[in-house]
Parts: structure tokens; sequence; C-alpha cells
């Protein structure tokens, strides 16, 4: 007797990246002074913008979906003190050139 063979189990599908967050943006000169000058894709800039971030404690402390403005960060959020990591997305899309 042989035993019944187990079908092969099926590989998970792997996530294919869109294409549009790979081709390279260029920054402004507002959104240059923080992520470089070089065009980069949208997911190393939002990379670097998120060490910014991070590096100078910008992220509010109680409310960690909100990011606070320094100088820099100002001029990219349209002269707001505060902005969700939502909004800010929308606000840096602004500043980039495709």
């Amino acid at each position: 007797m042989s035993s019944p063979q187990k079908p092969a189990a099926k590989k998970p599908a792997k996530r294919k990246v869109n294409p549009a967050l790979m081709k390279p943006v260029q920054p402004d000169a507002a959104l240059s002074a923080i992520v470089g000058s070089k065009p980069l894709p949208r997911g190393a800039l939002t990379k670097n913008l998120w060490d910014y971030i991070k590096k100078n404690g910008l992220q509010d402390a109680k409310k960690r979906t909100q990011i606070n403005a320094d100088a820099a960060l100002k001029v990219i959020f349209n002269g707001k003190k505060s902005v969700s990591m939502f909004e800010m997305t929308k606000l840096v899309s602004g500043h980039v050139k495709a």
C-alpha cells in the first residue's frame, strides 16, 4: 500500500512593487534642504524624511501620528506648526516633480 501524497503547498504570491513608487522624483529647493537634491524614488524620499524627523525629535511624544515642524519643515507644511503623518505625505507631494 502506498500512502496518499499531499498536494504541494502553494507558495505565497510575492508582493509586486508598484513601478510608480520606484520612479525617481526630483525634490524642490525646500524639500532638498531635508532629503538632498538628487532625484530619488518616493520610498527613499519618505525614508529620508522620517530619518530627519526622528533625528530631530519632531514626532509628537503624546500623539505619535503628529509631526511637529521645525523651520525647514514649516516651509513644506505650508506654515503649519504640526500636521498628521497622513497630511504630511500629501504636502510633500506638492514639493516633488515626477
